[in-house]
């Protein structure tokens, strides 16, 4: 972008010089009543571009300027929300730690045969190890099951 920038000046650069070169007659610019300046036409182009330059480049800069301060508050108002979540973070895990020592221990839980420990209802499957063996119990069919239903 800076040889496209250098090569665009250099052309106006040279057709400014080109122009002056052709129109060397003088002129006079009248500036206000009574305050006239005689000089020559490509003098008073090329002090007219570079005022106009020089304007340019200071409304850039404002712009620039204006453009920083907006970035700085927008980037100030976001480190304040960092810290707002920050904080809130810290207290959310305080109050979990705190939630989690009034829970009753997993190690009770898993004890109680027949618990689930994260619902906290019976388990859906039954596995043979979670009986003790008798050899003189009888199965009794659960009342979801008809009773025609023969079991071994």
């Amino acid at each position: 972008m800076r040889q496209v920038n250098f090569t665009l000046i250099f052309v106006i650069c040279l057709a400014v010089v080109l122009f002056a070169i052709e129109n060397t007659q003088l002129v006079s610019i009248k500036i206000i009543e009574g305050v006239q300046f005689t000089a020559p036409l490509s003098i008073e182009l090329i002090v007219t571009l570079g005022i106009g330059a020089t304007l340019a480049w200071v409304f850039s800069v404002w712009t620039t300027l204006q453009e920083l301060l907006v970035t700085r508050e927008a980037l100030q108002d976001r480190e304040i929300q960092i810290e707002t979540l920050q904080t809130d973070i810290e207290r959310y895990k305080v109050e979990l730690e705190e939630q989690q020592r009034l829970l009753p221990s997993v190690t009770s839980a898993n004890n109680r045969p027949g618990v689930s420990i994260a619902t906290l209802s019976p388990p859906d499957v039954f596995t043979p190890s979670d009986f003790q063996a008798d050899p003189e119990a009888t199965i009794i069919p659960s009342p979801s099951i008809p009773s025609d239903i023969e079991t071994d």
